[in-house]
């Protein structure tokens, strides 16, 4: 069985260079990723069109379509049938024989493609095959302008191929035909459809994800990071890298004022970010950001966060609102892992501003101490991500406790002012009073024979740090969870 490959329309229209340079991209592509099917799977093809030959008989016509719609650059899979050239009435046999039972009630028009020195023109074949089947199918119609069903026959030399069902590709660019760029991951509905967008684009991409709550997140974003490389991007190589972010974050709650909480993170991030595509050949930062749909993503704030970085920042996402990307994850398949991956908000102020100074964020930024996000930007750790599952450290199950001990000490890990609008009231249980943003600096000065219970309003923050504790040997660790 052949499958015949057109790129994008895209593609077709580009320069004779670059089209040849994009195209020498597809097939490669195409072939190293169909090669992990099958060896002897043959690709080749030329400056308009990409043929793959399977061999016979070993199941591979569905598994090799699917990889195929998953390649950025198609832009359609058309199933061919190759046979000798005989005669013209054996083309209109074997046209007919392919398409009567799929014309019934349906328009149709025939095209045909010759190449090569036949004795006959194309639009001959076109007629006689168009006659046949409106012979054999009663209720058919042509229709030459806009046809429910297209007959393609194609007459190559001593051969001739009807392709039989058409598939719509991912369209794009073919991947690593453009430049490479750092993507920005949260593992939720917009960095991971940003993602996507940008491996359709053609755009080889890195991921960096800055680790705020602990191995918990990580987890989730190492789940889906794979899953989109796996899925659109595995033609090519690709790093995950997590930087540890909570040191930073405890730097801004201490040094910066509470409206900029938001603003500054994300500075930070793209300060931290640039450093690392520098350090990786990307040209570009890419972040799942859409414009009004939170406080630090009005046009103001992004005007401040960019100047935090000199690379360009691309956000494929700005015009877009959440139900159209919500609709692209779950077509894409990323929305099951957004759906459950913890939200870490332990960074967003009470009243955040929505329209920051450039120069007072700055000022904010300047009382921060820089070495703070050196040392993450150091202990950065770099996990190709083909590896990533692999290498995957699954977290610890944390135990949930709905009814504490008398002898239990709950450590409300809120930020103060939430704390202050809802305070947690025990009658039996000492009660202390650690933001989860200084519980790494303190818990190590508590009594190692008590039992401690993390408690946050939502559960998230609590269970994220009692992980992370406990992954660093407090075994006596636990979670406080009234609403279990």
């Amino acid at each position: 069985m052949k499958l015949l490959i057109r790129p994008a329309p895209e593609v077709a229209i580009k320069s004779k260079p670059v089209r040849r340079r994009q195209m020498r991209h597809l097939r490669q592509n195409i072939r190293k990723l169909l090669a992990r099917l099958d060896h002897d799977i043959v690709v080749e093809g030329s400056w308009d069109r990409v043929d793959v030959e399977m061999p016979d008989g070993r199941g591979l016509a569905g598994p090799v379509v699917d990889a195929l719609l998953h390649i950025p650059g198609i832009s359609t899979i058309q199933e061919i049938a190759a046979f000798p050239f005989v005669s013209l009435d054996d083309i209109v046999q074997k046209a007919v024989a392919a398409f009567a039972d799929r014309l019934g009630g349906k328009s149709f028009a025939v095209r045909v493609r010759r190449h090569g020195e036949h004795d006959f023109r194309s639009i001959d074949l076109e007629r006689l095959t168009g006659s046949a089947l409106m012979q054999a199918v009663a209720n058919a119609r042509v229709d030459l302008k806009s046809p429910e069903v297209e007959v393609r026959i194609e007459v190559r030399g001593d051969q001739f191929h009807i392709a039989r069902r058409r598939h719509r590709g991912l369209g794009g660019y073919p991947l690593g035909s453009v430049e490479n760029v750092m993507t920005l991951m949260s593992g939720g509905y917009d960095s991971s459809v940003a993602a996507y967008l940008m491996l359709r684009r053609g755009l080889r991409s890195h991921f960096v994800f800055f680790n705020l709550g602990g191995v918990a997140h990580e987890v989730g974003v190492r789940q889906v990071v794979h899953y989109l490389w796996e899925r659109y991007g595995a033609s090519h190589g690709a790093k995950f890298i997590s930087v540890p972010f909570d040191g930073v974050v405890e730097e801004i709650m201490r040094s910066v004022g509470h409206r900029h909480w938001g603003v500054v993170l994300k500075r930070q991030m793209l300060k931290a970010a640039s450093e690392i595509a520098r350090n990786n050949n990307a040209v570009a930062l890419v972040t799942g950001d859409a414009a009004g749909q939170v406080s630090s993503q009005t046009l103001t704030n992004l005007n401040v966060v960019d100047r935090a970085s000199d690379e360009v920042v691309l956000r494929p996402l700005i015009a877009m609102d959440k139900e159209t990307i919500i609709g692209i994850a779950r077509d894409i398949g990323t929305e099951p892992f957004a759906r459950t991956m913890p939200e870490y908000c332990g960074v967003i102020s009470q009243k955040p501003s929505t329209r920051a100074q450039l120069s007072r964020v700055e000022a904010d930024e300047a009382a921060m101490d820089p070495e703070i996000l050196a040392h993450a930007i150091e202990a950065r750790e770099d996990t190709p991500v083909s590896e990533l599952l692999s290498t995957l450290t699954t977290p610890e199950e944390v135990e949930l406790v709905k009814t504490p001990a008398v002898s239990d000490i709950i450590i409300d890990v809120r930020h103060p002012a939430e704390g202050e609008q809802s305070p947690l009231q025990l009658t039996g249980n000492e009660i202390l009073k650690i933001p989860f943003y200084e519980l790494n600096r303190h818990i190590g000065e508590l009594p190692a024979n008590r039992q401690y219970l993390l408690y946050c309003e939502h559960g998230t923050m609590s269970r994220m740090h009692a992980v992370h504790l406990k992954a660093d040997g407090h075994e006596n660790i636990r979670v406080y969870a009234p609403a279990l």
